[in-house]
């Protein structure tokens, strides 16, 4: 009887998969995913004993993230999406609140750089109950998180499909920072500068992990939809 169970729990899962919707990620270009490089610990580091010696009031908060460029954000004109599925079905959303700015290299973006920082706890989706459970501690967890930044690195004319541009820059999002690398199109006119890019990244990269309900997984990959409109200050 047990076994007979099992084989209808597989049958069913198999003709979920076969009939369930198709990935939104299929066909679109993924994220270069990499660990960010370790800074080295100094030669001449002080003995244990005199760190511990110093006073807790020297401990110093790290820095607030700015947003800085000579080109701001037009919010009216810009928006960050996503698109993420299931075997059953899609779900699309994006982010209310965010930053950003750019910083242009003799008046031109390659070799200057791009800044983002978004409000983790503006997630919205078109789904009430989907929204609470990605702003848990299952996802986001926008109570911990409540923000995620990307400082670009590199910023290089040529990118792959018809992009104009390749990206590279360190995303910190979950409490995990990795350095990224993905294309764009990037256009200047005058004194504004756009943004465009669509690409995918592996939520497990990020450390979301929350598999989904048995018999309706969630798929790993998540689409990115970035339009930033920027003008200069």
């Amino acid at each position: 009887m047990k076994h007979m169970k099992q084989l209808i729990i597989a049958g069913s899962l198999a003709a979920i998969a076969a009939t369930g919707c198709e990935n939104p990620a299929d066909g679109k270009v993924a994220a270069k995913v990499e660990e960010t490089a370790k800074p080295k610990e100094a030669a001449s580091a002080k003995p244990a004993a005199e760190k511990s010696a110093k006073p807790m009031a020297e401990k110093k908060m790290a820095p607030a993230f700015k947003v800085e460029g000579d080109h701001k954000l037009v919010a009216a004109d810009s928006k960050i999406e996503w698109v993420g599925s299931k075997v059953t079905g899609k779900h699309e959303g994006g982010f209310k609140k965010f930053e950003a700015a750019a910083s242009l290299k003799d008046g031109e973006i390659e070799g200057g750089k791009v800044m983002v920082k978004i409000m983790t706890d503006s997630l919205h989706s078109d789904d009430d109950k989907l929204t609470g459970h990605l702003s848990s501690d299952e996802f986001f967890d926008v109570k911990k998180f409540p923000e995620a930044h990307f400082v670009s690195t590199d910023v290089k004319k040529g990118g792959e499909g018809n992009f104009s541009h390749t990206v590279t820059g360190n995303l910190t999002l979950h409490g995990e920072t990795k350095k990224i690398t993905f294309p764009a199109t990037i256009t200047k006119d005058g004194d504004k500068v756009k943004v465009a890019s669509e690409f995918v990244i592996n939520r497990k990269d990020f450390g979301m992990a929350y598999p989904g309900k048995p018999d309706d997984l969630i798929r790993d990959e998540v689409v990115i939809k970035l339009d930033l409109a920027l003008a200069k200050a």
